[in-house]
């Protein structure tokens, strides 16, 4: 969809259920998003750090095919260097 100028792009935190290759690296496989609804990912193309440039912020990008549409889901790594929550995955929403 294309932006115009009434429509501001936000982060949506989302859950996000992962596996962990044999590297340490995660690789999302479902997007549960705010109202419960499951989006099964059916094949990452691309992970690279990447500015989300509509929402703002800095994380890893996944590039992602859902339903044969591509979407780019962030992982925002946290600056705490111990404790058990390493970061939060959110997606780029836009609202009017």
């Amino acid at each position: 969809m294309k932006q115009d100028s009434t429509t501001k792009p936000i982060k949506v935190y989302v859950k996000v259920r992962v596996d962990f290759a044999q590297d340490g690296t995660m690789l999302p496989r479902v997007i549960v998003w705010e109202d419960g609804e499951k989006y099964t990912i059916d094949r990452i193309t691309d992970i690279r750090q990447a500015a989300a440039m509509k929402a703002g912020d800095q994380g890893d990008r996944y590039t992602i095919i859902i339903n044969g549409h591509q979407s780019y889901l962030f992982f925002e790594r946290s600056a705490a260097l111990t404790g058990n929550n390493i970061g939060r995955w959110f997606v780029e929403r836009k609202v009017a």
